[in-house]
């Protein structure tokens, strides 16, 4: 199932669970991000970054129905809604953007979702970044959630949310952070099989060629002047 494979009913289905692919449904969540989160326009970890992952962990439940029950992947979609809930925009101390993140989930927990709010937390944890979870505390939740967070190159309109919006917040040139991608879409190493199945290494190869290209394209001809 790729990235752009489209889910029957969007994004009204995934938060309704109109397929039962989870327990119960996820509106009252979707309602406190919505009206409640502060991080909605930020550049990068924004609404559509949020959603993004809700959406590739979405399809990630559906394939994995046999090997995750449906609680926890009700646990598995809460974390990814609310990963980056009150993100700061800036970079570093992704610790106290975690901290952030399940505070607001602590305030915002239904009822129902109270008993099993030690697991939901473990797997928002798991998304720190530079990851500080070990490799053999991670379940198939957290690597999905972990591999989701990570598949944001892979969006129609990555050049806007990925390299313009970290240069934004991180108060990097553009141009530097475009420089980037290829090097790290050559090291990006996908744990779950379900990532690997939707993220080809054939695909792997094609965005990271299109970033040296596009690289190519904005440097000057020899003997033209660098304008900008």
């Amino acid at each position: 199932m790729k990235e752009n494979t489209p889910i029957l009913g969007g994004l009204p289905a995934i938060i309704r669970n109109d397929h039962g692919i989870y327990l119960g449904d996820l509106v009252a969540y979707f309602r406190a991000v919505f009206k409640k989160a502060q991080n909605l326009n930020h550049p990068y970890h924004n609404f559509r970054h949020m959603f993004h992952v809700v959406w590739l962990a979405y399809q990630a439940c559906s394939f994995y129905r046999g090997q995750l029950t449906t609680r926890e992947r009700r646990n598995l979609l809460i974390a990814a809604m609310f990963h980056d809930f009150d993100h700061s925009g800036i970079m570093g101390d992704d610790d106290l953007n975690i901290a952030r993140a399940i505070r607001c989930l602590e305030k915002y927990i239904m009822p129902g979702d109270v008993e099993y709010k030690t697991q939901i937390y473990d797997l928002i944890r798991a998304t720190e970044y530079p990851y500080r979870v070990t490799i053999s505390q991670v379940s198939l939740s957290g690597w999905i959630l972990r591999d989701a967070d990570l598949s944001q190159v892979f969006s129609v309109a990555w050049i806007q949310q990925v390299v313009f919006g970290l240069a934004r917040e991180w108060s990097r040139p553009p141009l530097e952070i475009l420089s980037m991608q290829s090097g790290f879409i050559d090291k990006l190493k996908y744990h779950t099989e379900w990532a690997r199945a939707t993220f080809s290494p054939d695909d792997l190869e094609a965005k990271a060629r299109e970033a040296r290209e596009l690289l190519v394209l904005l440097e000057p001809l020899q003997g033209e002047p660098a304008k900008a």
